[in-house]
């Protein structure tokens, strides 16, 4: 009975409440009609309800089903490789660059590669494992958001930007060497932020290993059955975890990026007609008044370039549908692709993910820490990928 009083008392605290009709109430519904407002009275509410939904079927057809299957496959080769040791020479080599390059144990490669093989949120159940922990120091633990982050759907992005044609391997290649750089800058910010608030805590381990566990690091753990039924077992549930992770892209990218779409694209020469694509131009007109800081920085030359970062700073699914219809455009380049590849892969749309991330590591209160030096180390990631390009481009 006793228990049963705390789980309530528990379950209240943790509910947020307020009056069922309150000031922000007003304050939405006038900022929602007057975006719609303002949108409608450029297109017309039948045409630009008519755009949005030919927008958003659009780009579940033509971009979100080939997401998922780039994902799929990913999903399949991923498994494949962790089935079969590949992972761990992977996390063996790469190991020893952790401490001098992140400063974090050389453990977390391990998370790294997770997250590049699937989402950002991958690397948490790695911080509920006490074997994977126990190399850690308390300060260190909060900075796995920022770095799982910054590797999230890196295999799903880099796969996409290289399909995308000729010449946008090389691209995608210096787009993923920027988002490494972002992440070391990333990491370390957040370092700097954990060991002021651990103190004199901050080096002390988040746990000691009972003796006999094994670490991660001298064992795997595999399937039954003989090498045929392991291979089939783990390509299909490698390809089962790439469905899971393309219908979980969908509501981010049809709301996000159909929104996204409809202010970056412009009235066509005939009016508007309802068709998919049609928007009211509002991002362009914004990247044309900042050219002077993103021309230097990232060598963007269109003005609807600075849709993609700014969606990736919420759904990077999201981001990377906004290419195909910038290159059909003429919109983007090689070095574009570059620096959409850098910035998609390091901010993995953090904004939509960090809370959540921090609040099942259990540092809700450094939230804000990460999400400010996570976004310094998605830009220094755009600016390195920008000039990396120039360099070897």
């Amino acid at each position: 009975m006793d228990g049963d009083t705390t789980k309530k008392k528990k379950n209240k605290k943790n509910v947020v409440v307020k009056k069922a009709i309150s000031l922000e109430t007003f304050v939405f519904l006038g900022i929602f009609f007057l975006i719609f407002g303002l949108m409608a009275r450029k297109m017309g509410t039948p045409l630009m309800f008519k755009t949005m939904m030919a927008t958003a079927h659009d780009l579940l057809l033509n971009t979100v089903f080939f997401i998922m299957a780039m994902a799929v496959i990913a999903g399949a080769i991923s498994a494949l490789l962790s089935e079969f040791g590949a992972i761990a020479l992977i996390n063996k080599i790469f190991a020893p660059l952790m401490k001098p390059l992140w400063g974090m144990p050389g453990a977390s490669v391990t998370g790294a590669v997770a997250t590049y093989l699937s989402d950002n949120p991958a690397i948490i159940p790695f911080a509920k494992d006490k074997r994977f922990i126990s190399f850690f120091k308390k300060y260190q633990v909060p900075a796995l958001c920022n770095l799982g982050t910054a590797f999230g759907m890196g295999l799903i992005v880099t796969m996409f930007m290289m399909g995308q044609g000729e010449g946008f391997i090389k691209a995608a290649v210096i787009g993923n060497v920027g988002a490494i750089l972002g992440s070391i800058i990333s990491v370390r910010l957040m370092l700097r932020e954990t060991k002021k608030y651990y103190g004199d805590e901050a080096e002390e381990p988040v746990i000691e290993i009972e003796e006999g566990d094994e670490t991660p690091d001298k064992v795997r753990i595999i399937r039954d059955g003989n090498m045929f039924q392991r291979v089939l077992d783990t390509v299909l549930e490698g390809g089962k975890t790439g469905v899971e992770m393309g219908l979980a892209i969908i509501p981010g990218v049809l709301i996000v990026c159909t929104f996204v779409m409809m202010l970056t694209f412009k009235m066509p020469a005939g009016g508007y007609t309802g068709a998919a694509y049609e928007g009211v131009g509002f991002l362009p007109w914004l990247g044309e008044k900042l050219t002077f800081i993103l021309e230097p920085l990232f060598g963007f030359h269109s003005a609807e370039a600075i849709a993609f970062p700014i969606t990736a700073l919420g759904a990077v699914g999201g981001a990377i549908s906004l290419v195909p219809e910038f290159l059909k455009n003429g919109l983007i380049g090689p070095n574009d692709i570059a620096v959409f590849t850098a910035m998609g892969m390091c901010w993995s749309g953090y904004l939509s993910t960090h809370i959540g991330m921090m609040d099942a590591l259990g540092v809700r209160k450094l939230s804000s820490k990460a999400i400010v030096s996570h976004t310094i180390g998605g830009i220094v990631a755009g600016v390195i990928a920008h000039y990396l390009f120039l360099l070897l481009g």
